[in-house]
This record gives C-alpha cells, sequence and structure tokens, in this order.
C-alpha cells in the first residue's frame, strides 16, 4: 500500500479494483472512501435516484470523470443496500489498479497509485512562484501623503534635508497666495546632487547611505555635521505638499540636473517599475558659475487657502527648526518669503526682546555625574525684591520608575531592588550629555499686568510655550508643539499646583548631541522618539533638572506673594491612591477583608475637609492631613508589595484610620496628656522598619536600649508621632541621594535618642549620615518648599505645625548641641516637648 497520502487530502481511501468489480459494471467504495466522500458532502442516493460526482483525475490529463453514487438494493438477497458507483469510475479502472480516492474540502479526487506519487499530487495543489516584491506606485503617496503627518511637517522635512546637504542657508517662500494656483519653493546653498546620486540615493526609496554615515561618524565635508536622516523617505514629504514637484540641483564640478514628477500622473501607473521618472542633465540654468544646492518648487498645492495665521504657523514652524539659543559655528539660517504678504510674518514680536523679559531663566548640563546648573531670578517690575542667582553642582535626583515603599508600589509589580533616586552614568546611556535652558514666566494677573505688552506676552506663550528638544541643535519634532506635553507638565501642576511648571508659562530647549543619542529612535512619522528605555530616561532627567528650577524659583516666588498679598493653596483627594492600594489588594485576595475600611477613610477624609472648610481653616491645613495620609497608603502599598499576612495588613489600615482620627487635632489644641518618649519612639521605629530594611539603613537608637533612662512629655500622641516619622522619611531620602544602595554595608546610618536641653526640655533627637540642610530653617518649614523632585513640601512643615500645637518646637541645632555621635554629619532635627509641668 501506498503512504504519504494524507499530506494530500484531508480524507482518503485506498483499494485495488477486482474483477467482480468490472463484471458488476460498479465500483464498490471501501469505508475509508466512503468517509471522503462524506467530508465532501456526499451521500448515495437509491437506485432510481443516482447522485453524481464529478470526480477529478490526479496525474492524467482529462476531463473529470462524472459518476454516480448510489445504494444498490441487491433485491432477495436479504442483505442491507451496498454504497457502489457506477460506469464513469469502474469504466476508467482497470483490474488490479491500486486506486486513491480522497477530498480536498468539496473537491473529490481519484488517481492510480502506479501512475503518480503522493508528491507528485501535492505539486498539483502548489503551485511555487519565486517573485521579488512588486511594490505598487502609490506607496511613495502613502510614504508622503499618509506617513508625514502635516504640511508643516512636509516643509520642514524639506528644511532637515537641506541641513544634511552641508547648506548654510535655506530659503523658503510661499508664493501666488490668494490666487487659484498657490506654490512653494524651498532653496539650499549645499552640496547639491549629481546624476549619479539622484539614480542611485534620491531615486531609491529607504536608502539608508545616511544612516551609515551617522553610524560611522562621518560628517559633512565642510560643517562637519552628522546626517540628521536615517530612512530615506522623508525625500516623499513633498508629496504631502502639492501634486507637481520640480527638482533642480548641481553638484560641484557637475551639470545642473532637473527631475519633474507628476504625482497624479506617476500614481495611475499599477506598479513602481512602471513609472519612471525623467532626469534631464544640462548645462546650468538656475546654479551657475561655481554655485551648487537644490532647488524644489511645489505646484497643485494641497491646501489651496493660507490664511494669515496659517502663513505665521507655518513661518514659526520652520523658523524653530534650528534652536533658539544656539551658539554654532556652521550658520544655519532660514529665509521666508511671502511675496505681496511679508508684512504678515515682519509683524510678529522678536522672540529674544519677549524671553528678556521672562522673571526667570535656568539653564543646566547633566553629564552622568553632577547636574550643574545657574538660577536667574531677574525681579518683577513695579515690584521690590531683589533679583537673586544661585549656582550649583550636585547629583541630579530622579523620580525613580519603581519605588518599593512609595506609592508606585501600589501600581506596579514590587521591585527586585531598591531602585535609585540618582541619576548617574547608566541613566545618560544612549542618550549623552543633557543640556537645558529654561525662560519663565508668572502668569498671575497683578505680576503680568506690570509688564508693557503684556497681552502680547500671554499670546506669545501660549503659542510657543512648552519645552522642545534639538539634536546637533536641531529640532526634534514635535516636543513643544501646542497639544504635546511630553513631560506631563500639567498634570504635575495639577497635582501640585503652588509648586510645578506648567507648559503655557515656560520657553524651553533640551540640547542633546547625536552622535551620543543613539538610542534615542525617531519615529517613522516624524513626531517624536521612539518611547523607549532611553526616552523614559530622559524624561527622569529633564524633570529632575525642572524639579531643582521649582525649589528655586518657590524661594522668590514666596517673596512675590507675601508683597502682593497673595499665598499659594492646594486641594487633593485620596480616591486615587487608595484606587490603587485596591487593585493590588484585590490581586492578592484580600480586598474584601479591608474594603470597609479604606471606605472610611475616605469618607473620613471627605468629612475632615468639609470641617476644615467650616472652620476656616486653609487649604494648606488640608493639604497637610493629605500628605500624612498619603504617607499611611504608602506604607500600606509597601505592606502589600512585602507579601504581609491578612493580620498585619489589618493593623496596617487601622494606623491609616489612627492618621485621620489624630489629624482632626489639628481642629483643636487640646487633648493632650503625658506620655513616654521612649514610647513615641518606639512606635516611630516600628512603622518604619521596613523601610529601614529596604533602603539598607542601620538605625542607632540608645534610648531604647534597655538601661537607658526615659523622659516624659505632654503632647498629642498622635501628631508627634507623625512629625517623627517625617522627619525619619526625610533622613531616608537624602540617605539614599547621597550613599549609593550598593555601598559598603551599614554606611546609611540614622541615629535617635532622647536628650534634655539647656531649658530642661525632654527632646527627641535625629541625625543621620547624608548631605544635610542647605536652606535656612525657616525656609525648610514653609509649606510646599522641598529639594525632593517629587515632594510635596510638607513633611517638615507638618512636623513644625504639630510641634507647636504641641507647645514645643521643632529646632534644627548642630550635632555638639546634644551630644550627637561625630560620625552622623548631616542633618539634625530636635522635637522640643514641654513638659509636665
Amino acid at each position: 500500500m501506498a503512504s504519504g497520502w494524507g499530506s494530500v487530502f484531508d480524507t482518503y481511501g485506498l483499494k485495488t479494483v477486482t474483477q467482480t468489480d468490472k463484471d458488476k459494471k460498479a465500483y464498490l467504495p471501501n469505508e475509508e472512501q466512503r468517509a471522503a466522500l462524506a467530508a465532501a458532502g456526499f451521500r448515495p442516493g437509491t437506485a432510481d435516484d443516482q447522485n453524481f460526482i464529478d470526480i477529478e483525475v490526479l496525474g492524467e490529463e482529462r476531463p473529470p470523470l462524472q459518476t454516480s453514487y448510489y445504494s444498490s438494493l441487491r433485491q432477495g438477497s436479504g442483505r442491507d443496500p451496498e454504497p457502489r458507483m457506477g460506469r464513469g469510475l469502474i469504466g476508467w479502472a482497470k483490474v488490479g489498479d491500486e486506486i486513491v480516492m480522497g477530498n480536498v474540502g468539496k473537491r473529490v479526487f481519484v488517481a492510480r497509485t502506479a501512475r503518480i506519487t503522493p508528491k507528485d499530487a501535492l505539486a498539483v495543489f502548489e503551485k511555487r512562484v519565486t517573485q521579488a516584491f512588486k511594490p505598487r506606485a502609490r506607496l511613495l503617496q502613502l510614504l508622503g501623503d499618509q506617513l508625514i503627518g502635516s504640511s508643516k511637517l512636509a516643509v520642514f522635512e524639506l528644511v532637515k534635508n537641506a541641513y544634511d546637504a552641508d547648506a548654510s542657508k535655506v530659503s523658503i517662500t510661499l508664493g501666488g497666495l490668494q490666487t487659484s494656483d498657490p506654490w512653494i519653493t524651498v532653496e539650499d546653498d549645499g552640496v547639491g546632487m549629481s546624476l549619479d546620486t539622484i539614480q542611485n540615493v534620491w531615486l531609491v526609496p529607504g536608502d539608508d547611505h545616511r544612516e551609515k554615515d551617522r553610524k560611522q561618524d562621518r560628517r559633512s565635508r565642510k560643517y562637519h555635521r552628522l546626517p540628521l536622516g536615517e530612512k530615506g523617505v522623508g525625500r516623499f514629504a513633498v508629496h504631502k505638499l502639492g501634486g507637481r514637484v520640480r527638482l533642480t540641483t548641481r553638484a560641484a564640478n557637475h551639470r545642473e540636473c532637473q527631475v519633474s514628477i507628476d504625482w497624479q500622473e506617476l500614481m495611475s501607473n499599477r506598479f513602481l517599475e512602471d513609472a519612471p521618472v525623467t532626469v534631464i542633465e544640462r548645462e546650468p540654468k538656475i546654479f551657475k558659475g561655481e554655485r551648487t544646492g537644490t532647488r524644489i518648487r511645489i505646484d497643485d498645492l494641497s491646501q489651496k487657502e493660507w490664511s494669515r495665521a496659517e502663513v505665521r504657523d507655518l513661518y514659526r514652524q520652520v523658523t524653530s527648526i534650528s534652536s533658539p539659543f544656539s551658539a554654532r559655528s556652521d550658520n544655519f539660517t532660514i529665509d521666508f518669503q511671502v511675496p505681496d504678504f511679508q508684512k504678515w510674518i515682519s509683524e510678529l514680536p522678536d522672540a529674544s526682546e519677549l524671553l528678556e523679559r521672562a522673571p526667570w531663566r535656568f539653564r543646566f548640563r547633566f553629564d552622568g555625574d553632577q547636574l550643574k546648573y545657574n538660577y536667574d531670578f531677574r525681579g518683577v517690575p513695579g515690584i521690590r525684591i531683589e533679583p537673586r542667582k544661585a549656582s550649583q553642582g550636585e547629583k541630579l535626583q530622579i523620580v525613580a520608575d519603581r519605588e518599593p515603599d512609595d506609592l508606585d508600589a501600589a501600581t506596579t509589580p514590587k521591585a527586585k531592588r531598591s531602585t535609585s533616586v540618582i541619576a548617574d552614568e547608566s541613566t545618560i546611556d544612549g542618550i549623552g550629555q543633557v543640556n537645558g535652558t529654561l525662560y519663565v514666566f508668572d502668569r498671575d494677573r497683578e505680576i503680568m499686568s506690570r509688564y508693557a505688552q503684556s497681552r502680547l506676552i500671554e499670546r506669545f506663550l501660549d503659542q510657543n510655550g512648552g519645552i522642545r528638544v534639538y539634536r546637533d541643535e536641531i529640532r526634534i519634532y514635535n516636543y513643544g508643539e501646542p497639544g504635546d506635553d511630553w513631560l506631563g507638565l500639567d498634570l504635575r501642576r495639577v497635582n501640585s499646583p503652588s509648586r510645578n511648571l506648567s507648559r503655557n508659562i515656560v520657553i524651553g530647549v533640551i540640547d542633546l548631541k547625536l552622535n551620543e543619542s543613539d538610542g534615542l529612535r525617531e519615529k517613522t512619522n516624524r513626531e517624536g522618539f521612539v518611547e523607549n528605555g532611553p526616552y523614559r530616561r530622559l524624561r527622569q532627567i529633564v524633570l529632575g533638572a525642572i524639579s531643582v528650577f521649582e525649589t528655586e524659583r518657590r524661594i522668590d516666588k514666596q517673596k512675590i506673594r507675601q508683597l502682593t498679598g497673595k499665598a499659594p493653596s492646594t486641594d487633593r483627594e485620596v480616591a486615587g491612591p487608595i484606587g490603587d492600594v485596591r487593585r493590588v489588594a484585590r490581586s492578592k485576595g484580600f480586598l474584601n477583608e479591608i474594603d470597609p475600611s479604606l471606605m472610611r477613610v475616605e469618607q473620613e477624609f471627605k468629612q475632615l475637609r468639609e470641617d476644615f472648610l467650616r472652620a476656616g481653616i486653609s487649604q494648606v491645613g488640608l493639604a497637610v492631613v493629605f500628605h500624612e495620609v498619603e504617607r499611611g497608603i504608602g506604607a500600606l502599598a509597601t505592606a502589600l508589595a512585602d507579601g504581609v499576612t491578612l493580620p498585619d495588613l489589618k493593623t496596617q489600615v487601622g494606623q491609616l484610620q489612627a492618621v485621620l482620627e489624630t489629624s482632626t487635632q489639628l481642629l483643636r489644641k487640646g487633648d493632650k496628656k503625658s506620655y513616654s518618649l521612649k514610647q513615641l519612639l518606639r512606635r516611630a521605629r516600628d512603622i518604619t522598619l521596613v523601610r529601614f530594611r529596604v533602603h539598607k539603613v542601620q538605625l542607632v537608637c540608645p534610648a531604647l536600649e534597655d538601661q537607658a533612662e526615659d523622659a516624659t512629655a505632654v503632647f498629642a500622641f498622635g501628631l508627634a508621632l507623625g512629625a517623627a516619622t517625617n522627619i525619619i522619611d526625610n533622613a531616608i531620602h537624602w540617605l539614599k541621594v547621597s550613599i549609593p544602595a550598593d555601598g559598603p554595608p551599614r554606611s546609611r546610618r540614622i541615629f535617635m535618642d532622647i536628650a534634655t536641653d539647656e531649658a530642661g526640655r525632654p527632646v527627641l533627637v535625629f541625625a543621620d549620615n547624608g548631605p544635610g540642610f542647605r536652606d535656612p530653617p525657616e525656609q525648610l518649614v514653609e509649606p510646599f518648599f522641598s529639594r525632593r523632585p517629587d515632594g510635596m513640601g510638607l513633611g517638615l512643615y507638618y512636623a513644625n505645625l504639630a510641634m507647636n500645637l504641641n507647645d514645643g518646637e521643632l529646632l534644627f541645632p548642630s550635632g555638639d548641641d546634644y551630644e550627637v555621635p561625630e560620625e552622623f554629619t548631616g542633618a539634625v532635627v530636635a522635637m522640643a516637648f514641654k513638659g509636665e509641668s
């Protein structure tokens, strides 16, 4: 029996034709063959009502066998009817033939196994053709019209091509406005193209010669530029602009070449190979003498009508290709002409003049080691406040993607290790050195009214506000465009309105080096970088630098608000952070047990907010409560991430409720009694034990040793506990900033003890071996002041407020004042209590 037919047919059977089959002139299919017929949808009819099947023969050149298929009654035999096939098949078959019968879907086939093998039969069904891709002519339309997002971006691409051509000047002319046939020309004085370059590069979509030049650091001859282009499709941006294109170009020591393309005519061809483009080589008519360069004229524009606003928008777009703060030596300039309507753009304000009116300027550089910055507050007209400058070199703090003990732990899997809060060499891998310049305004009505042409400044900010990105001082579109908030500034502003920047008050530029930032890959549609690891780290670096500026600005902004009689305010909701905890609790099967308590926390916070408003307490007080609740939620998130047991989890939730209960003491100064300071320290230690372990912090606490003396004082326990845990939280963060996690064991250290001051008051002393404070005490306890990139600026404010409500003081002494061991050279904070009367 032949084998291999299973690879040919869905169902099949093999049978040898007998003399009986021939004598009865009826072929009896076996059980497997009948199954194949059934699979194709055929059942035997009756002798009087026969079904006919067209059976195709494999391996022989002949028409199908039209064969009846019926059940023979075999009258008088007493046996069941027998399926048979008629003369169409048995007339073809010969005695001794082994025939295979099978189906492929609804088709039935038969073959003599001696005449054809399964492999040959399979070849009948599989037609193999070797052929290269044949791109349709409309592919160029897709590359140009649909890949390039807008007409402005299309012109932008042509200007970038001129830059890659080593041009020093690009002239753009938008002519024929308010006629039926407007046009655009883009002309540069670059190296131009020879006939060979047009044939083998310009007319080859996807040519990668520029990408190779960039990777091998092959720079242009005159200005030593690395090419911006890499995908070989930017030249088809012209299709986005119009239906007819005429390119004229000339390279040094070559004749001039001209190419004309009518896109509609080109698209009328089915395949690109059927749409040849004619290139004319001639004596120079445009680039005469020693001149080289390229001119592209686009007619039959897609956009026929151009308003004054649209022309201005295009002008702003294409002229933004070079960094406004460029100090480049190659003098890449853009000239924009609008014949008969030049006034439309000549009336635009001088951007450099408007930027000089910005109250704040901030420049920074991060090289993988230190953030070096220059902060310049230049004052506000009519407000008697001194200008202030600050320069510093420091470690760059960043908001980590995943922090194991912060709220992020509720929304992401637990980190395998403590994530660094400091940017280093690994952070700039694939990015290189990052430079930035920010001009920042204050759009408060009273401040803005003090500037001449204030409405002009506001319109300028509305149209240009945001932070753009440049590589080799050439812009990466579309960062900084209206509607683009790649840094999430507006969301940050909503979360902390008194501290953070929004896009409509800042004009900023981030500068990168093309040869260092190979990890940042531009999207094919030319609208930003692929959002990969280097891109996310670039955001971290920029946001970290912006946070430094926001902290410095806060100092001067506070002075302005004091002089103008306006104080910052804020309001927050707990629904978001608690929702994060719910998601993780649900995934771990704990939600049913803790959700009633979480609902009570939400309700109690809402009630507390209403009580605050009725009592006339400022929203700063409410923000303090939110800060404490948020910290409690963070502790709960940590417990969940660490695989806490259900009883311990309920304890954590109870502590979260206790935060709200003690926060009501901000509404009253009573409810104070005598407590042990040892007990207070022990509770503070226990609450933060998880954090000490996660961040490898060694705690030195002589007061909790067995033989240590205790002290008592009168205070509200919950408020004092909140003050202590905020101080510890601050210390842990700055230890993470100053001492690497992979440093020597026990290198991060915190000291806590009980002491007595000169007035005989009991004092809790906290110290660390971190970087210490760099701001005066009065600044440290200001609400919303923080040098942490993700800080609300309420931790030490809360601690100070809690001590005031407890008739005590929050102090920032030296270590010598309380016999702090010499190794604790960082911050020292003391909670001085009133003592028992």
